[in-house]
């Protein structure tokens, strides 16, 4: 395998990890129900009535699953990367301020977040380089 041939395939795989991440936590996770927490963090936030929550829900997971669409196509790779840093910061924030209590593990929460977003400028910048 050539060296082009290789760097091809890095970039994929790259991308397509921390795409199935986006697509899991979105479509599995949230549109689906596979993870009912995800629901009870959601209907945590003050102001929004419990019937929004449920559409809230798919609706942050339709959008989910749309930028993990959007790293595995690349298009524009460092503003996905920037997106992806705005929502997982936002989500993270809003997660750990109004509903801390539904929320186990917070460390680990926030370690695989961490982790998601290194790989993901990993992906922006490598898609960059020439």
């Amino acid at each position: 395998m050539g060296p082009s041939v290789r760097i091809l395939v890095r970039r994929w795989v790259s991308r397509a990890a921390v795409a199935a991440v986006w697509c899991y936590e979105g479509l599995l996770a949230k549109v689906l129900g596979g993870r009912p927490d995800e629901l009870s963090v959601v209907a945590s936030v003050p102001f929004l009535p419990a019937s929004a929550a449920p559409v809230l829900l798919v609706l942050i997971g339709i959008g989910e699953a749309g930028i993990g669409l959007w790293v595995l196509i690349g298009r524009a790779p460092r503003a996905a990367a920037v997106v992806q840093t705005v929502v997982i910061a936002g989500f993270n924030a809003g997660g750990l301020l109004f509903a801390a209590d539904r929320i186990p593990l917070p460390g680990q929460l926030l370690l695989h977040n961490a982790v998601l977003l290194v790989l993901a400028w990993l992906v922006a910048v490598d898609d960059r380089s020439p």
